[in-house]
């Protein structure tokens, strides 16, 4: 009788074990975590790799858009009055975001996509970070970039947002489904 009770404690102890990790680390490729896929793209580049990786996730696409869309001249990084150049020289920057009705409440996991825009994610995403309580969320931010790597946009938002629960980055640039599926598995195992 003891040899069964110990059995019958022992596959307990494992189950809530089990329970608890999974709770600390929300499945990002399935529907198990409801999955956000948040971003915002300029040009519509990083718009194609969200619409991706919701299709992996089965998570919902959720477009952070400006007020105001950037026009092809707000965008010429080379033009130091350019929008884009003006906003990204200013850390204080929040540009103004469209009014949503998405409540992201619900959701247990948080991509958060855009482009590089001086080795730094834009300003715009801050706004977004600093508009929602985030706190107790999985976050992964993704991007695209015309040269740079994530790491530096990572390691600031980071830095800017410290309590939250961040993922490692991953620069998306050409990869296919199945190398952003790979990716999404490998999230689990962090």
């Amino acid at each position: 009788m003891n040899k069964i009770l110990l059995s019958i404690a022992a596959v307990l102890a494992i189950c809530f074990t089990a329970c608890a990790q999974k709770k600390d680390k929300p499945n990002v490729s399935n529907t198990s975590s409801k999955t956000l896929v948040a971003y915002f793209s300029a040009t519509g580049t990083t718009a194609q790799v969200a619409r991706n990786i919701a299709d992996i996730t089965g998570g919902e696409l959720f477009e952070i858009a400006p007020q105001s869309p950037y026009t092809e001249a707000d965008l010429d990084w080379n033009n130091r009055q350019s929008r884009s150049s003006v906003e990204m020289d200013d850390a204080q920057s929040h540009p103004t975001l469209k009014a949503t009705k998405t409540d992201i409440a619900g959701y247990d996991v948080v991509f958060i996509g855009y482009p590089i825009w001086w080795n730094l994610a834009p300003r715009i995403i801050n706004t977004f970070i600093e508009s929602h309580d985030l706190k107790g969320k999985t976050l992964i931010p993704f991007a695209t970039s015309g040269g740079s790597s994530i790491s530096n946009s990572v390691s600031e938002l980071k830095k800017s947002y410290p309590s939250l629960n961040w993922k490692e980055g991953k620069l998306l640039n050409g990869m296919n489904n199945d190398a952003i599926q790979n990716w999404i598995t490998n999230l689990n195992n962090q």
